[in-house]
Order: structure tokens, then sequence, then C-alpha cells
């Protein structure tokens, strides 16, 4: 059964964070905070780890659209290739925030997380909480979204609720405070312009 770790939202317990970390490390799979919507995932170069999320998420891992939180954008060069300047002076001025740019991906990215366009998807949330953790972990963690099975609301917002559901597929459940219930908005930049392909919490217009 997964542990249930109460985590501060703006002063992380470094404890709580180091038993992530370690869970991580060990191929764990964790279900933690964003600045949108609660994500599921793992340390992005644990095959495993990557194979189980797919499983609770019941899709394909040759079909799925994951992406990796980054802690800075530092991390950008390391998976991403052929950035031009317009694109990473709005991606400096608009994260962290509620964004996920698509990018080509380079060589460093797992196969698993590239798609047929060889792009990545790349996030830096503002939430302290899963950054810290990519920090102290060194390497990206994956990105995919907890759905709810409700037709009405499609996030599940309350972290307890979540636990509920899936303490029997994870391995910790982090409890950030609850979340928004709107994703990130998915912007590709693969192509050298700036193309919304999903609307979510941010705002591109701002930052352009």
């Amino acid at each position: 059964m997964a542990q249930f770790i109460d985590i501060h939202p703006q002063n992380p317990q470094v404890k709580h964070l180091n038993t992530v970390v370690e869970c991580l490390r060990d191929g764990g799979v964790i279900i933690y905070p964003t600045d949108t919507v609660y994500g599921i995932g793992c340390d992005i170069n644990k095959a495993r780890a990557v194979e189980r999320v797919c499983k609770i998420k019941g899709i394909k891992p040759e079909k799925s659209n994951f992406s990796l939180i980054c802690y800075d954008l530092s991390q950008l060069s390391v998976y991403s290739k052929n950035v031009s300047t317009p694109i990473y002076k709005v991606m400096r001025k608009s994260l962290p925030g509620p964004f996920t740019y698509i990018l080509e991906a380079n060589s460093h990215v797992p196969k698993l997380f590239k798609h047929k366009k060889n792009t990545v998807g790349i996030r830096i949330p503002d939430n302290n909480i899963i950054r810290e953790i990519v920090r102290m972990l060194e390497n990206p963690v994956l990105s995919s979204s907890v759905k709810d099975d409700d037709e009405i609301i499609e996030y599940t917002t309350d972290p307890e609720l979540i636990y509920e559901k899936f303490k029997d597929k994870v391995d910790i459940v982090i409890n950030g405070g609850y979340g928004n219930n709107e994703a990130s908005t998915v912007v590709d930049c693969s192509g050298g312009d700036f193309v919304i392909v999903r609307q979510g919490l941010g705002n591109l217009d701002e930052y352009i």
C-alpha cells in the first residue's frame, strides 16, 4: 500500500523529500502536485517504472504522450535541441508556470518519451514540491495527469481521494494541498513557432 506523505507546498520538508527521491531512485511510482493538476510519474530513466505508469494509465508505451518535469531551463539543453532565441525568451518569461512546451528531442531523451516526430514535452511547474524533488533526484520526472472517472469533473483535485483510488497502484501519494482541475497549456514549438495544442491554465499571450 502506498505511503501518504504530507509535504508543505511553500517549504517542503527535506526529510520527506528524501523519502520520495529514494523511492524514485528505487524505481518507484509517485503521485505529486504541480501548479495545475496532480501528476503521476517516476524517474524517466527507470524503464520498468515508466511501463508501470503506462499500465496504471491503461495506455501503450509507444502511444503515450508523457512530458518531462525539469527543475529549470538549464536542463533544456540536456534533452532538447534547436531552441531558437525567441522561443527561449518566451519560455524564460513563462516558466516556472502552467505550460508544457513541445520541443525537438535529442539523444538523451529515453525512446519511450519521443513521439514519432522526435519531439518531447517539457514542463517546469510553479510548484516547490515537485521541483525540489527533481533537483534532488538530478533527473527529470515523468509527467502525466491524474484523471478522474467522472464525466463532468475531468481531474481529481483532492489528494485524499487520489490516495483512495491509487493506494494499491503506486508507492507514494504526496499531499501538497488541493490541486487545480485545469491542466497546463500545451504549446508546440518544434516547428519554430508557437502552436497551441491544448488551451489550459496558462495564457501564452501574456508572454509573447
